[in-house]
């Protein structure tokens, strides 16, 4: 009955998909936290609620989980200040945490993000140069590791290439495994989670060096003793059984503190493709 009326929920609210855990009331302890959309919404609620309802139990503060349609629109969002929390890429961190001023608190214990380029299992491209004016698939022109990385490797490599965006690392992963497009941009975690079945049809061609890992952060307007309280209970969870296999769910081990210098590995890349979007209006 949950299932059913979470995919009910999915339906009804599509690409605005808000889903209230934890409680249903909306007092001054309630918060949305979005979450950047590399999967698709079905596939983020059924992985980011249990963790939101488990917060919930944890701090006492309600958290509703919030996505977007696709990676631009949930950009324009966070530009937009509407999520009170958000798990955002490592470079839209250093965006948002400029305008309007979203602070980290939390990132993955011991990873760093690293972007790859997936071919079929049986392509006979064996490494990126056999990509040549092929049609390369990637998640949004913005995010981080599966895009802006991979795009980069290839452009210092002289490879020319031709970018579709397909919205999220899942359809990536799909269209290539359906033969779409020769290969496609993800990310080592990403992938890592994807359905065998899709998985296994694939192979990791390139790898990028690592970067500090996506952010959770808050906006200004949060109080500060509400996100310590989140912050504590998000860096404990890997002490219980039941916080170790809801992270496993989101193919992480732990989670560690995180303050706004972390992500200046990001910021000396100097890409400023989402800068119009936090410029002050004149």
């Amino acid at each position: 009955m949950k299932g059913f009326l979470l995919a009910l929920a999915l339906i009804l609210t599509g690409s605005t998909l808000s889903v209230t855990v934890a409680g249903n009331e909306q007092g001054p302890e309630s918060f949305s936290f979005g979450v950047v959309p590399q999967q698709s919404a079905s596939k983020l609620a059924k992985n980011w609620v249990p963790v939101f309802e488990y917060l919930g139990r944890q701090t006492g503060t309600k958290l509703r989980f919030r996505t977007a349609r696709d990676i631009p629109e949930f950009e324009r969002r966070v530009a937009a200040g509407d999520y009170d929390l958000a798990y955002v890429n490592p470079y839209h961190y250093t965006v948002f945490s400029s305008n309007p001023g979203y602070r980290a608190f939390a990132k993955a214990e011991g990873k760093r993000t690293k972007g790859i380029l997936v071919v079929r299992k049986d392509s006979p491209i064996q490494d990126p140069h056999g990509l040549a004016n092929e049609t390369i698939a990637f998640p949004a022109p913005a995010a981080f590791a599966a895009s802006l990385l991979t795009r980069a490797h290839l452009a210092r490599e002289g490879i020319p290439f031709l970018p579709k965006y397909v919205s999220s690392h899942d359809s990536v992963y799909r269209t290539v495994a359906k033969g779409l497009y020769a290969a496609g941009g993800g990310v080592v975690r990403t992938f890592n989670s994807m359905e065998p079945e899709i998985r296994d049809q694939l192979r990791i061609l390139w790898t990028s060096e690592g970067y500090t890992p996506h952010a959770f952060a808050a906006h200004p307007r949060v109080p500060v003793r509400t996100v310590e309280g989140i912050a504590e209970a998000m860096l404990r969870m890997n002490e219980s059984d039941e916080g170790a296999l809801l992270l496993t769910s989101l193919s992480l081990t732990g989670l560690e503190a995180a303050t706004d210098n972390d992500w200046d590995d990001v910021r000396g890349l100097g890409i400023d493709l989402l800068d119009e979007l936090v410029k002050p209006a004149q």
